[in-house]
């Protein structure tokens, strides 16, 4: 009766390996999948804000930006935005217009959850002006990683300028997601005509010191190590099993920290 019990409790265990054994490999082929989807891609998310400084902005729009894989060589000329190809009259074509300027751009890092010097938060604020009573502009934010070419993160809605006041000035508070390696980054913001898209002004790192050498990383590569999750096992002999269960859930919480930028939408 013994021998009965025993190989019938060794099918079940050899059953419950196997589907063990089944699971990781699904997941692992989850994860890789997953990694290879990211790394071609970009994702941020930015709250905008128009007059009133950081403290007292009227709230513009909420957006979710996605952009392919961050340029890491190459000059940092030909820039191309995605609101600029809609337009039937392009940027590049045209000269900065002394009739505006940037009076500043101020740069605020904010979270580091691994506590490494690198920020996933990036509050950018800055004040253009112009000679024209008012003129209804829009701006489009780059980065450049270690030198590289500029690539876009953030485009604004647009705005007006009224003259050379400070009370209309823009903010945007962006979280990098996915897509932006660890690393010293730069800030390029281009100022554009909201009619026909014309390049009006320009400031970057060689203008002000506060929109250079940034050190930056996404919230995946922010996030301390084991995610949070933690994992407990009970010693009852199981042996193998007991080892194939703790290799179940350490796979699951890896996977569970690939998909938490996702998950959060």
């Amino acid at each position: 009766m013994n021998t009965i019990h025993n190989e019938s409790r060794s099918k079940k265990s050899t059953l419950f390996k196997c589907i063990i054994f089944l699971m990781l490999v699904s997941l692992s082929a989850i994860s890789i999948a997953d990694e290879q989807v990211t790394a071609d891609r970009r994702v941020s998310e930015s709250s905008h804000y128009a007059g009133g400084g950081r403290e007292q902005g009227t709230s513009v729009k909420e957006s979710r930006d996605e952009y392919d894989k961050l340029a890491l060589t190459g000059e940092r000329t030909g820039k191309t935005n995605s609101r600029d190809q809609a337009k039937t009259t392009g940027s590049q074509s045209h000269a900065p217009n002394t009739d505006f300027w940037f009076y500043l751009a101020d740069v605020e890092l904010f979270r580091d959850d691994d506590l490494d010097g690198y920020f996933s938060g990036i509050d950018l604020l800055f004040d253009a002006d112009t000679i024209y009573t008012a003129a209804d502009v829009y701006a489009v934010v780059y980065l450049s990683l270690e030198g590289g070419p500029w690539n876009e993160y953030a485009v604004t809605e647009d705005f007006t300028l009224f003259g050379a006041t400070s009370s209309d000035d823009y903010v945007i508070v962006t979280e990098l997601l996915s897509g932006y390696p660890t690393g010293s980054y730069d800030i390029l913001i281009e100022l554009f005509d909201a009619f026909d898209s014309t390049l009006l002004a320009v400031i970057g790192p060689e203008d002000t010191s506060e929109l250079g050498f940034l050190p930056l990383e996404d919230i995946d590569r922010d996030t301390p190590f084991g995610g949070g999750h933690t994992i407990v096992v009970h010693d009852g002999g199981g042996g193998s099993l007991d080892w194939l269960l703790l290799l179940l859930l350490v796979t699951v919480s890896v996977v569970r920290r690939r998909h938490y930028v996702t998950a959060r939408f």
